[in-house]
Protein backbone atom coordinates (compact mmCIF):
# COMPACT_ATOMS: atom_id res chain seq x y z
CA UNK A 1 0.00 0.00 0.00
CA UNK A 2 1.03 3.32 -0.92
CA UNK A 3 2.43 5.44 2.29
CA UNK A 4 3.81 9.05 2.56
CA UNK A 5 4.51 12.37 5.10
CA UNK A 6 1.73 14.42 2.76
CA UNK A 7 -1.26 14.14 4.24
CA UNK A 8 -3.62 15.61 1.65
CA UNK A 9 -1.98 13.13 -0.89
CA UNK A 10 -2.14 10.41 1.45
CA UNK A 11 -6.06 10.88 2.08
CA UNK A 12 -6.44 10.56 -2.13
CA UNK A 13 -3.94 7.53 -2.43
CA UNK A 14 -6.32 5.57 -0.45
CA UNK A 15 -9.60 7.09 -1.92
CA UNK A 16 -7.61 5.85 -5.20
CA UNK A 17 -7.17 1.94 -4.25
CA UNK A 18 -10.66 2.32 -2.61
CA UNK A 19 -11.74 2.74 -6.15
CA UNK A 20 -13.77 6.34 -4.58
CA UNK A 21 -14.31 9.27 -6.72
CA UNK A 22 -12.16 12.23 -6.02
CA UNK A 23 -12.98 15.78 -5.59
CA UNK A 24 -12.82 18.99 -6.97
CA UNK A 25 -10.36 19.73 -3.99
CA UNK A 26 -8.56 16.70 -5.00
CA UNK A 27 -7.98 17.41 -8.13
CA UNK A 28 -6.45 21.10 -6.98
CA UNK A 29 -4.33 19.29 -4.97
CA UNK A 30 -3.00 16.92 -7.60
CA UNK A 31 -3.33 19.97 -10.24
CA UNK A 32 -1.09 22.42 -7.97
CA UNK A 33 0.79 20.50 -5.36
CA UNK A 34 1.29 16.85 -5.71
CA UNK A 35 4.91 15.81 -6.99
CA UNK A 36 4.58 14.76 -10.37
CA UNK A 37 5.87 10.83 -9.82
CA UNK A 38 3.15 10.12 -7.54
CA UNK A 39 0.65 11.19 -9.59
CA UNK A 40 2.14 8.90 -12.27
CA UNK A 41 2.05 6.23 -9.69
CA UNK A 42 -1.83 6.89 -8.62
CA UNK A 43 -2.53 7.83 -12.18
CA UNK A 44 -1.22 4.22 -13.62
CA UNK A 45 -2.93 2.12 -10.80
CA UNK A 46 -6.20 3.39 -12.65
CA UNK A 47 -5.00 3.21 -15.74
CA UNK A 48 -3.83 -0.79 -15.23
CA UNK A 49 -6.65 -1.48 -13.36
CA UNK A 50 -9.17 -0.36 -16.72
CA UNK A 51 -6.90 -1.58 -19.44
CA UNK A 52 -4.41 -4.04 -18.17
CA UNK A 53 -0.97 -3.33 -20.08
CA UNK A 54 -2.73 -3.00 -23.33
CA UNK A 55 -2.12 0.21 -25.37
CA UNK A 56 -4.10 0.91 -27.97
CA UNK A 57 -4.14 2.21 -31.67
CA UNK A 58 -5.86 2.41 -35.14
CA UNK A 59 -5.47 2.69 -38.71
CA UNK A 60 -6.78 6.35 -39.64
CA UNK A 61 -6.65 8.94 -41.60
CA UNK A 62 -7.72 12.58 -41.30
CA UNK A 63 -9.46 14.67 -43.47
CA UNK A 64 -9.90 18.30 -43.10
CA UNK A 65 -12.02 19.67 -45.91
CA UNK A 66 -11.55 23.00 -45.80
CA UNK A 67 -9.52 25.78 -43.06
CA UNK A 68 -11.89 28.80 -44.31
CA UNK A 69 -13.58 29.27 -41.04
CA UNK A 70 -15.89 32.35 -39.79
CA UNK A 71 -14.75 32.40 -36.21
CA UNK A 72 -11.47 33.73 -35.19
CA UNK A 73 -10.40 31.83 -32.25
CA UNK A 74 -7.43 33.30 -31.05
CA UNK A 75 -5.66 29.87 -30.07
CA UNK A 76 -5.89 28.65 -33.53
CA UNK A 77 -3.32 28.17 -36.62
CA UNK A 78 -5.37 26.49 -39.00
CA UNK A 79 -7.98 28.57 -39.97
CA UNK A 80 -7.93 31.42 -42.83
CA UNK A 81 -10.34 33.62 -44.86
CA UNK A 82 -11.92 32.66 -48.04
CA UNK A 83 -8.85 35.04 -49.88
CA UNK A 84 -6.10 33.95 -48.18
CA UNK A 85 -3.71 33.01 -50.14
CA UNK A 86 -3.09 29.18 -48.19
CA UNK A 87 -7.14 28.89 -47.83
CA UNK A 88 -8.33 25.91 -49.51
CA UNK A 89 -11.88 23.68 -49.96
CA UNK A 90 -12.04 20.16 -51.05
CA UNK A 91 -14.86 19.14 -54.09
CA UNK A 92 -15.88 15.49 -54.08
CA UNK A 93 -13.12 14.13 -56.27
CA UNK A 94 -10.77 14.52 -53.85
CA UNK A 95 -13.15 13.86 -50.84
CA UNK A 96 -13.31 10.04 -52.93
CA UNK A 97 -9.49 10.48 -53.30
CA UNK A 98 -8.58 10.85 -49.57
CA UNK A 99 -11.13 7.79 -48.94
CA UNK A 100 -9.19 5.80 -51.25
CA UNK A 101 -6.30 6.20 -49.98
CA UNK A 102 -7.56 5.26 -46.55
CA UNK A 103 -9.16 2.10 -48.01
CA UNK A 104 -5.78 1.24 -49.59
CA UNK A 105 -3.91 2.05 -46.20
CA UNK A 106 -6.17 -0.13 -44.34
CA UNK A 107 -7.59 2.03 -42.27
CA UNK A 108 -10.94 1.64 -40.26
CA UNK A 109 -11.43 4.95 -39.56
CA UNK A 110 -11.47 8.76 -40.99
CA UNK A 111 -11.57 11.48 -38.99
CA UNK A 112 -12.87 14.60 -40.24
CA UNK A 113 -13.32 18.48 -38.72
CA UNK A 114 -12.37 21.92 -40.91
CA UNK A 115 -13.32 25.18 -40.50
CA UNK A 116 -17.01 26.42 -41.00
CA UNK A 117 -17.11 28.22 -44.22
CA UNK A 118 -19.47 30.68 -44.24
CA UNK A 119 -20.39 29.82 -48.47
CA UNK A 120 -21.16 26.40 -47.82
CA UNK A 121 -24.49 25.06 -47.03
CA UNK A 122 -25.45 22.54 -44.94
CA UNK A 123 -26.11 20.13 -48.14
CA UNK A 124 -22.00 20.59 -48.57
CA UNK A 125 -21.03 19.31 -45.11
CA UNK A 126 -23.93 16.86 -45.50
CA UNK A 127 -22.06 15.49 -49.14
CA UNK A 128 -18.62 15.41 -47.43
CA UNK A 129 -19.83 12.68 -45.05
CA UNK A 130 -21.78 10.41 -47.84
CA UNK A 131 -19.33 11.06 -50.18
CA UNK A 132 -17.21 8.99 -47.52
CA UNK A 133 -19.26 6.37 -47.06
CA UNK A 134 -20.63 5.58 -50.41
CA UNK A 135 -17.01 5.42 -51.18
CA UNK A 136 -16.09 3.42 -48.52
CA UNK A 137 -18.64 2.31 -46.54
CA UNK A 138 -16.32 0.02 -44.28
CA UNK A 139 -14.58 2.85 -43.02
CA UNK A 140 -16.01 4.25 -39.66
CA UNK A 141 -16.57 8.13 -40.45
CA UNK A 142 -16.15 10.39 -37.01
CA UNK A 143 -16.65 13.55 -37.97
CA UNK A 144 -17.58 17.29 -36.73
CA UNK A 145 -17.71 18.37 -33.25
CA UNK A 146 -20.45 20.21 -31.46
CA UNK A 147 -18.98 23.55 -32.89
CA UNK A 148 -19.70 22.62 -36.42
CA UNK A 149 -22.75 20.68 -35.20
CA UNK A 150 -23.96 24.09 -33.99
CA UNK A 151 -23.10 26.30 -36.95
CA UNK A 152 -25.29 23.51 -38.90
CA UNK A 153 -28.50 24.10 -36.64
CA UNK A 154 -27.76 27.68 -37.10
CA UNK A 155 -27.18 27.76 -40.77
CA UNK A 156 -30.46 25.30 -41.74
CA UNK A 157 -32.45 26.75 -38.44
CA UNK A 158 -32.98 23.41 -36.92
CA UNK A 159 -32.66 21.56 -34.54
CA UNK A 160 -29.51 19.80 -33.11
CA UNK A 161 -31.20 16.43 -33.13
CA UNK A 162 -32.47 16.56 -36.72
CA UNK A 163 -28.71 17.79 -37.71
CA UNK A 164 -27.43 14.56 -36.52
CA UNK A 165 -30.04 12.42 -37.61
CA UNK A 166 -28.89 13.88 -40.88
CA UNK A 167 -25.55 12.92 -40.68
CA UNK A 168 -26.12 9.36 -39.51
CA UNK A 169 -28.35 8.84 -42.16
CA UNK A 170 -25.55 9.84 -44.04
CA UNK A 171 -22.93 7.57 -42.52
CA UNK A 172 -21.81 9.34 -39.48
CA UNK A 173 -20.65 6.76 -37.20
CA UNK A 174 -19.55 9.00 -33.95
CA UNK A 175 -17.92 12.11 -32.97
CA UNK A 176 -14.47 13.35 -32.04
CA UNK A 177 -14.61 15.65 -28.76
CA UNK A 178 -12.83 18.91 -30.19
CA UNK A 179 -14.44 22.48 -29.49
CA UNK A 180 -14.50 21.91 -26.15
CA UNK A 181 -11.10 23.80 -25.00
CA UNK A 182 -11.87 25.14 -21.52
CA UNK A 183 -15.56 25.20 -20.61
CA UNK A 184 -15.26 28.40 -17.90
CA UNK A 185 -17.08 31.00 -19.53
CA UNK A 186 -14.54 33.95 -19.01
CA UNK A 187 -11.57 32.29 -20.32
CA UNK A 188 -13.73 31.01 -23.41
CA UNK A 189 -14.76 34.54 -23.86
CA UNK A 190 -10.95 35.31 -23.87
CA UNK A 191 -9.82 32.33 -26.63
CA UNK A 192 -13.15 32.11 -28.54
CA UNK A 193 -15.62 34.35 -27.89
CA UNK A 194 -18.36 33.60 -30.63
CA UNK A 195 -18.19 30.07 -30.65
CA UNK A 196 -20.55 27.76 -29.52
CA UNK A 197 -20.09 27.86 -26.08
CA UNK A 198 -19.92 24.91 -23.09
CA UNK A 199 -23.90 24.43 -22.69
CA UNK A 200 -23.96 24.08 -26.52
CA UNK A 201 -21.19 22.01 -26.59
CA UNK A 202 -22.58 19.66 -23.83
CA UNK A 203 -26.41 20.01 -25.65
CA UNK A 204 -24.48 18.99 -28.61
CA UNK A 205 -22.69 15.56 -26.91
CA UNK A 206 -25.96 14.56 -24.80
CA UNK A 207 -28.03 14.50 -27.64
CA UNK A 208 -25.69 12.64 -29.91
CA UNK A 209 -25.39 10.29 -26.96
CA UNK A 210 -29.28 9.91 -27.06
CA UNK A 211 -29.42 8.73 -30.42
CA UNK A 212 -26.56 6.03 -29.49
CA UNK A 213 -23.62 7.91 -31.26
CA UNK A 214 -20.34 7.32 -29.33
CA UNK A 215 -18.53 10.55 -28.68
CA UNK A 216 -14.52 11.95 -27.73
CA UNK A 217 -13.92 14.98 -25.31
CA UNK A 218 -11.37 17.31 -25.11
CA UNK A 219 -9.36 19.75 -22.96
CA UNK A 220 -7.19 22.71 -24.40
CA UNK A 221 -4.53 23.59 -21.81
CA UNK A 222 -1.43 25.62 -21.14
CA UNK A 223 -2.76 28.65 -22.44
CA UNK A 224 -5.05 31.48 -20.02
CA UNK A 225 -6.62 29.22 -17.90
CA UNK A 226 -5.80 28.21 -14.50
CA UNK A 227 -5.36 24.82 -12.32
CA UNK A 228 -9.12 25.54 -11.43
CA UNK A 229 -10.48 26.13 -14.64
CA UNK A 230 -8.79 22.58 -15.63
CA UNK A 231 -10.66 20.91 -12.40
CA UNK A 232 -14.11 22.64 -13.30
CA UNK A 233 -13.82 20.96 -17.03
CA UNK A 234 -13.06 17.77 -16.20
CA UNK A 235 -15.56 17.45 -13.38
CA UNK A 236 -18.32 18.69 -15.72
CA UNK A 237 -17.15 15.84 -18.28
CA UNK A 238 -17.27 13.45 -15.40
CA UNK A 239 -21.29 14.40 -14.72
CA UNK A 240 -22.30 14.57 -18.27
CA UNK A 241 -20.69 10.61 -18.32
CA UNK A 242 -22.53 10.07 -15.37
CA UNK A 243 -25.71 10.96 -17.13
CA UNK A 244 -25.32 9.13 -20.59
CA UNK A 245 -22.38 7.22 -20.75
CA UNK A 246 -21.58 7.83 -24.32
CA UNK A 247 -18.31 9.05 -24.02
CA UNK A 248 -14.90 7.02 -25.28
CA UNK A 249 -12.13 8.60 -24.54
CA UNK A 250 -10.76 11.89 -23.45
CA UNK A 251 -7.95 13.59 -25.11
CA UNK A 252 -5.88 16.55 -22.86
CA UNK A 253 -4.99 18.60 -25.60
CA UNK A 254 -1.21 21.04 -24.73
CA UNK A 255 -1.84 24.46 -26.72
CA UNK A 256 0.82 25.11 -29.33
CA UNK A 257 1.23 28.89 -29.76
CA UNK A 258 2.84 29.45 -33.03
CA UNK A 259 1.25 31.10 -35.87
CA UNK A 260 -1.52 32.31 -33.13
CA UNK A 261 -2.97 35.46 -31.88
CA UNK A 262 -1.31 33.55 -28.15
CA UNK A 263 2.19 33.36 -29.54
CA UNK A 264 4.19 35.15 -26.76
CA UNK A 265 2.59 32.30 -24.34
CA UNK A 266 5.28 29.26 -24.08
CA UNK A 267 4.35 25.62 -24.89
CA UNK A 268 3.11 23.53 -22.06
CA UNK A 269 6.38 21.38 -20.93
CA UNK A 270 6.80 17.73 -21.09
CA UNK A 271 6.27 17.49 -17.04
CA UNK A 272 3.03 19.87 -17.71
CA UNK A 273 2.02 17.34 -19.81
CA UNK A 274 2.54 14.10 -18.25
CA UNK A 275 0.71 15.62 -14.99
CA UNK A 276 -2.72 16.57 -17.36
CA UNK A 277 -2.27 13.13 -18.40
CA UNK A 278 -2.29 11.73 -14.94
CA UNK A 279 -4.94 13.97 -13.38
CA UNK A 280 -7.16 13.43 -16.55
CA UNK A 281 -6.95 9.39 -15.72
CA UNK A 282 -7.69 10.04 -11.99
CA UNK A 283 -10.60 12.43 -12.28
CA UNK A 284 -12.32 11.05 -14.87
CA UNK A 285 -13.51 8.09 -13.27
CA UNK A 286 -16.12 7.21 -15.93
CA UNK A 287 -13.85 7.08 -18.93
CA UNK A 288 -12.51 3.85 -20.05
CA UNK A 289 -9.56 5.54 -21.74
CA UNK A 290 -7.47 8.51 -21.85
CA UNK A 291 -5.66 8.91 -25.09
CA UNK A 292 -2.17 10.38 -25.34
CA UNK A 293 -2.09 12.01 -28.62
CA UNK A 294 1.70 11.13 -29.99
CA UNK A 295 1.03 14.15 -33.05
CA UNK A 296 0.46 16.86 -30.56
CA UNK A 297 2.73 15.29 -27.56
CA UNK A 298 5.35 13.98 -29.36
CA UNK A 299 7.06 10.55 -29.62
CA UNK A 300 8.77 10.78 -25.99
CA UNK A 301 6.44 12.31 -24.21
CA UNK A 302 4.03 10.14 -25.81
CA UNK A 303 5.37 6.70 -24.71
CA UNK A 304 5.89 8.49 -20.50
CA UNK A 305 2.39 9.22 -20.78
CA UNK A 306 1.29 5.07 -21.00
CA UNK A 307 2.77 5.59 -17.40
CA UNK A 308 0.79 8.22 -16.40
CA UNK A 309 -2.35 7.32 -17.02
CA UNK A 310 -2.61 6.72 -20.79
CA UNK A 311 -3.90 4.12 -22.83
CA UNK A 312 -3.96 5.17 -25.87
CA UNK A 313 -1.65 6.98 -28.47
CA UNK A 314 -4.28 7.22 -31.32
CA UNK A 315 -3.88 6.19 -34.46
CA UNK A 316 -1.44 6.53 -37.79
CA UNK A 317 -3.18 9.45 -38.63
CA UNK A 318 -1.88 10.97 -41.98
CA UNK A 319 -2.70 14.39 -43.35
CA UNK A 320 -2.53 16.10 -40.01
CA UNK A 321 -3.06 20.04 -40.59
CA UNK A 322 -4.45 21.48 -37.27
CA UNK A 323 -1.11 21.13 -35.07
CA UNK A 324 1.39 21.36 -37.60
CA UNK A 325 -0.08 24.53 -38.32
CA UNK A 326 0.72 25.25 -34.98
CA UNK A 327 4.09 24.52 -35.02
CA UNK A 328 4.09 20.60 -34.11
CA UNK A 329 7.18 18.96 -35.44
CA UNK A 330 6.16 15.54 -35.10
CA UNK A 331 5.59 13.23 -38.34
CA UNK A 332 1.99 13.61 -40.11
CA UNK A 333 1.42 10.22 -39.90
CA UNK A 334 3.12 7.27 -38.66
CA UNK A 335 3.14 3.41 -40.20
CA UNK A 336 1.79 0.33 -37.80
CA UNK A 337 5.23 -0.60 -37.09
CA UNK A 338 6.72 2.33 -36.15
CA UNK A 339 3.47 2.41 -33.96
CA UNK A 340 4.27 -0.91 -32.53
CA UNK A 341 7.68 0.38 -31.38
CA UNK A 342 6.39 2.96 -30.08
CA UNK A 343 4.21 0.92 -28.14
CA UNK A 344 6.83 -1.86 -26.55
CA UNK A 345 9.56 0.43 -26.03
CA UNK A 346 7.11 2.00 -23.53
CA UNK A 347 6.41 -1.50 -22.04
CA UNK A 348 3.52 -1.90 -22.90
CA UNK A 349 1.46 -4.29 -25.48
CA UNK A 350 0.04 -2.70 -29.09
CA UNK A 351 -3.55 -3.32 -29.13
CA UNK A 352 -5.41 -2.23 -32.65
CA UNK A 353 -8.35 -1.23 -32.10
CA UNK A 354 -11.58 -0.12 -34.22
CA UNK A 355 -13.46 3.47 -33.29
CA UNK A 356 -15.71 1.74 -30.85
CA UNK A 357 -13.01 -0.12 -29.17
CA UNK A 358 -13.50 -3.45 -30.64
CA UNK A 359 -9.83 -5.62 -31.06
CA UNK A 360 -9.03 -5.53 -35.39
CA UNK A 361 -8.60 -8.53 -36.92
CA UNK A 362 -6.20 -7.53 -39.98
CA UNK A 363 -4.76 -9.19 -42.94
CA UNK A 364 -2.87 -6.37 -44.63
CA UNK A 365 -5.31 -3.89 -45.67
CA UNK A 366 -8.02 -6.31 -45.22
CA UNK A 367 -9.81 -6.10 -41.49
CA UNK A 368 -12.67 -7.12 -39.27
CA UNK A 369 -13.80 -6.12 -36.05
CA UNK A 370 -13.82 -8.56 -33.19
CA UNK A 371 -15.27 -8.17 -29.83
CA UNK A 372 -14.20 -5.34 -27.67
CA UNK A 373 -11.24 -6.58 -25.48
CA UNK A 374 -11.31 -7.71 -22.28
CA UNK A 375 -9.04 -6.83 -19.80
CA UNK A 376 -8.53 -10.23 -17.10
Amino acid sequence: MFQTLDKPLQAIADKVHANERLSFEDGLYLDEVADLHTLGHLANIVRERKNGNFAYYNTNIHLNPTNVCVYRCRFCAFRADLKDEKAYTFDEPMIRERALEGRAGGATEIHVVGGLHHKKKFDWYLDVVRTIHETCPEIHIKAWTPVEISWFSFITKKPVRWVLEQMVDAGLGSMPGGGAEIFDPEVRKQLCEHKADSAVWFDVHQTAHELGLRSNATMLYGHIEQAKHRIDHLLKLRELQDRTGGFQTFIPLAFHPENTELDDIEKPTGMFDLRMMAVSRLMLDNFDHIKAYWIMLGEQTAQLALSYGADDVDGTVVHELIYHDAGAETPEGKTVAQLHQLIREAGREPMERDTLYRRVIRNGAEWSAGQAVEVM
